[in-house]
């Protein structure tokens, strides 16, 4: 009853600010970082200012577009869970019709200034990414197993692709490697979250890895995946797309990424963990921070 009520609770008029919340605008940032150097690592000029403001906004408008359909997917599980029941969705204050009108105009957008602006295949990759997020991951897999995170880690760890061909028209070795550095990290990264959030995901009826293994079964997978992260994140130095730069920037973060996975699992405590998921934000963001310096800069 009380998720009920939630759910038609509100105004039916929203303000911007219920829509800029849809699109999930720090998602959205991080995730246009990766692409804006996936582009700028593509070649050795620049690209043309026209092509990097208009591509960068295409993809930032449909990575909003995804954002937006996974609150109203989400909406119901969004209603029990602390973390998510404000969301304009789950509140009320957005009508699900609404959010998925939103979705639409910005993901036809973006859409249509990746094919004019920048190619075919931009489109077409993210169009593919917009439907394995929001809806083989949100609608699918995120109900069906507790390795979700794992196999939807492919849909957002496409941005950086999408930065390269973008500027390229195809896809190549280098950009397949920045998509196998999010690929890595996504699940050290949110499984923190969900031991943090155990019970509310357990409430809300979501298989996440710590529901349905336990929380030392979810410790061991993240420490796999993070040794398979700290390998995959030293490629770019040995095939030769980065440099000195970039070693140390990663070897550093690296380092501090696997304390605060030992210092969790040492305490097992929930704030340890919540640490670990901040820290891996501001980890991927500096990753590619060192990739892009490391290009500019000849030491």
């Amino acid at each position: 009853m009380a998720v009920s009520n939630t759910l038609n609770s509100g105004s039916l008029s929203p303000s911007w600010r219920d829509y800029l919340t849809l699109t999930k605008p720090r998602v959205v940032a991080v995730m246009v970082l990766t692409s804006v150097v996936g582009m700028l690592l593509a070649r050795p000029v620049l690209p043309s200012l026209e092509l990097f403001v208009m591509a960068n906004l295409g993809i930032a408008l449909a990575a909003s577009a995804a954002a937006a359909v996974n609150h109203v997917v989400d909406r119901r599980i969004d209603a029990i869970m602390n973390r998510t029941r404000h969301r304009p969705v789950s509140d009320g204050k957005v009508p699900p019709v609404y959010a998925l009108g939103f979705a639409a105009l910005l993901g036809a957008s973006g859409l249509s200034i990746l094919a004019i602006f920048a190619n075919p295949l931009t489109a077409w990759l993210t169009f593919a990414s917009i439907i394995g997020y929001a809806v083989i991951y949100t609608l699918y897999l995120k109900r069906a197993t507790p390795q979700n995170i794992v196999i939807g880690g492919v849909a957002g760890a496409a941005p950086p692709l999408l930065g390269w061909v973008a500027v390229t028209g195809h896809v190549d070795a280098n950009a397949l490697l920045l998509v196998a550095i999010i690929f890595a990290w996504t699940p050290p990264h949110f499984w923190a979250l969900c031991i943090a959030k155990k019970e509310e995901y357990a409430e809300a009826g979501v298989p996440m890895l710590p529901v349905t293994h336990g929380e030392e079964y979810t410790r061991l997978q993240m420490l796999l995946y993070t040794i398979l992260m700290v390998l995959v994140t030293v490629l770019p130095y040995l095939s030769g797309m980065s440099g000195v730069i970039y070693l140390m920037g990663v070897t550093l973060i690296n380092v501090r990424f696997l304390m605060m996975l030992k210092r969790h699992a040492d305490t097992h405590d929930n704030q340890d963990a919540m640490a670990l998921f901040w820290y891996s934000i501001r980890y991927i963001m500096w990753l590619f921070l060192f990739l892009l310096v490391d290009h500019f800069v000849l030491l």
